[in-house]
């Protein structure tokens, strides 16, 4: 009997739990153990999920009870030229996902780009947000408390700075709703995604807050965050990093690779993106940007539930007199999503593969300066999110979605 069967033995009497194993045996052979444990109870054979590449103790502080790994098939579109505020030169985006077609429609998409040149990309703002939520006796409690926050923000920012040697607070804004005071603090996490740095900075602060003020902390998050749900603040606001690119696609480009016309794509947008989505009541006003920010997230470690705020993306399309004022009309194309959460250090970045992702993008852990390499993440998977919009939203126009999904989607 192998060292795995026996830890898995003394699971099944009771004598252990599953996420005591690394306590008696190395990470590797307590994720044997749990996955013995899991074929002899439910005959399931888990060869391939535990034939994974790495060391399972790199994955210790990313997921408990490990059993192996969850094999998404990985790809790579472009390159393509990103001249942002902090990504600068050419660029390959690893994608990870299991839809047929969509690294097709988003390579086809970054080809057209680069024809024009690349696409232009700025980080407009950065912020990761907590807001926790306390219980005061009214309205006078209330008001007493926002009162006293306002006024003291350097005690509140030396407070939650004491947790930190790189997350700085940037502001604190108030929210009063009846017997309820919300505080949303925002901070710049440089290139740390930074949700774990602002919990263990804002837990500090609020002690600060409850010792003078009469505000009692009832949630260390009270949602108006908002981390993981669909959420107009984010929409509005921002959180993470607000993030925009743009390009102008020559009118020939358009007609001769994209098979339809700049018109054609603009009108599409206006009445899919814009007037459908605000039809549905949708906070995303775009064809498909999750799909891009989902699949580059899950190559690269992101925060995967993040892709909720990543799809809180506007898609623009306009027709525009081209240079000679002659021929077809050139296409202006842009995204803007305003609550992109992305990091190059930290959490899922740390694993193997997905650090080998961002060693292919060239953004692997901290930039110098501190933050410039989660702002140049955040400013080619802007770009990457653009050129899945400008494929799909051509193949509508064109109709060729459904001949394309038939012919690479099976």
């Amino acid at each position: 009997m192998t060292n795995a069967e026996t830890l898995a033995d003394r699971v099944r009497s009771g004598e252990l739990r599953l996420h005591e194993l690394e306590e008696h045996a190395d990470h590797d052979t307590a994720a044997a153990a749990r996955r013995h444990l899991l074929e002899t109870d439910t005959g399931v054979d888990l060869e391939t999920v535990g034939d994974y590449a790495f060391d399972a103790e790199v994955a210790d502080s990313a997921i408990e009870n490990m059993i192996g790994a969850a094999q998404v098939p990985m790809g790579v579109v472009g390159p393509v030229t990103v001249n942002g505020g902090a990504a600068s030169g050419q660029y390959h985006l690893p994608l990870a996902t299991t839809e047929g077609a969509l690294l097709a429609s988003v390579n086809r998409g970054l080809s057209v780009i680069e024809s024009a040149g690349g696409a232009s990309a700025r980080v407009t703002k950065n912020g990761m947000t907590r807001a926790p939520v306390f219980r005061v006796d009214g309205v006078v409690e209330a008001a007493e408390t926002v009162e006293w926050v306002g006024e003291n923000l350097e005690a509140l920012r030396e407070a939650a700075e004491s947790t930190t040697s790189h997350g700085k607070l940037l502001d604190v804004e108030p929210y009063v709703v009846g017997d309820s005071v919300f505080l949303r603090f925002a901070y710049d996490t440089k290139d740390a995604m930074g949700m774990n740095m602002a919990t263990i900075a804002t837990g500090e602060a609020c002690a600060v807050v409850e010792e003078h003020t009469p505000a009692s902390l009832v949630a260390l998050s009270g949602n108006l965050c908002s981390d993981k749900k669909p959420a107009a603040i984010n929409a509005v606001e921002g959180r993470g990093r607000s993030v925009t690119a743009d390009v102008v696609i020559p009118g020939e480009v358009v007609e001769e690779r994209l098979h339809t016309t700049a018109d054609a794509i603009a009108e599409a947008n206006t009445r899919k993106n814009l007037i459908g989505s605000a039809k549905a009541g949708s906070l995303g006003f775009n064809a498909h940007a999750a799909n891009v920010i989902g699949a580059a997230f899950l190559a690269t470690g992101q925060d995967e539930a993040q892709v909720v705020e990543g799809a809180n993306t506007i898609t623009t399309m306009d027709a525009r007199p081209n240079d000679g004022d002659e021929g077809s009309a050139d296409l202006y194309a842009s995204v803007s999503l305003a609550s992109l959460e992305v990091g190059t250090v930290g959490g899922g970045t740390k694993l193997p593969t997905q650090s080998e992702a961002l060693e292919i993008l060239g953004l692997r852990g901290g930039g110098d300066p501190a933050g410039s390499n989660a702002d140049a993440l955040a400013e080619v998977f802007a770009v990457g999110a653009l050129a899945g919009e400008l494929s799909l939203l051509a193949a509508l126009a064109s109709r060729h979605l459904a001949s394309a999904h038939a012919d690479l989607g099976r």
